[in-house]
């Protein structure tokens, strides 16, 4: 049988109270551990990590990876959806293995399924350039307002880069955390470029019916790159372009 996502009511069950109750004191604990204290920007839903508990799976949220619609359609069938601070719903894979999946495995019994998104690297600056172009940004140093892409992608591969463009790496968000030669990363890797096969994926495991929502639709704007940016960005991104390849080599 399948259940419409938007739809589904989560259970009530005194094993997810339970549950529930003691991971909200952890989260608080954990939000001071991560020096938590920023505003959640005002411009539009923002992607969220998802705990589902009857089938022991994590969603992380790799920014800008165009999956706000798969995770605002999954939220009611979620037990656990973390939106705010950004320091945790966008926890890294490090930090998620780090701080959130020993206390939910303690508690759970078992290890939960990890999965995120990656998006090819210039598509992935391009969502983050266009986002910034919003006039409710809420903070002008952020704003891309006035900028080119090219421009926008010579500041990111510069040095010191400015807050408009200082957006991190998915390479960095999606490495694994390795302790005393343990490795500790991702079951799965969905490719956006494919948000189908998550989409069939999600599907498959949690028995329902996905219905997107339209969400976070940027301002349009040209992406185009001179040759030169686009050799400088490989050349600093490279971690990034390397692990992509390898996602569209494996059929990800």
């Amino acid at each position: 049988m399948f259940f419409t996502c938007s739809n589904y009511m989560r259970s009530k069950g005194e094993q997810i109270n339970s549950f529930l109750h003691k991971f909200s004191f952890f989260i608080f604990g954990l939000i001071d551990s991560l020096r938590a204290g920023q505003q959640t920007p005002k411009n539009g839903k923002e992607a969220e990590m998802l705990v589902f508990w009857h089938q022991r799976l994590t969603m992380l949220a790799t920014p800008k990876t165009g999956t706000t619609a798969i995770e605002s359609a999954l939220e009611s069938m979620a037990h656990v959806a973390i939106q705010r601070p950004p320091q945790l719903k966008h926890a890294s894979v490090r930090k998620y293995h780090r701080f959130i999946a020993p206390w939910l495995e303690s508690v759970a019994g078992g290890p939960f399924t990890v999965i995120a998104t990656m998006r090819e690297p210039v598509g992935w600056l391009g969502s983050w350039y266009r986002y910034r172009q919003r006039e409710d940004m809420g903070d002008d140093r952020k704003s891309t307002v006035g900028m080119s892409f090219d421009e926008f992608v010579r500041l990111y591969c510069s040095d010191d880069p400015p807050p408009a463009v200082n957006v991190g790496a998915q390479a960095q968000f999606l490495a694994p955390k390795t302790e005393k030669g343990i490795e500790k990363g991702l079951d799965h890797l969905f490719r956006y470029e494919k948000i189908e096969d998550l989409i069939n994926f999600l599907e498959d495991r949690l028995n329902c019916e996905i219905i997107l929502p339209r969400l976070n639709v940027s301002p349009a704007a040209s992406l185009d790159l001179a040759p030169e940016t686009e050799r400088k960005l490989r050349k600093f991104a490279a971690k990034d372009f390397e692990l992509y390849d390898r996602l569209c080599q494996a059929g990800g």
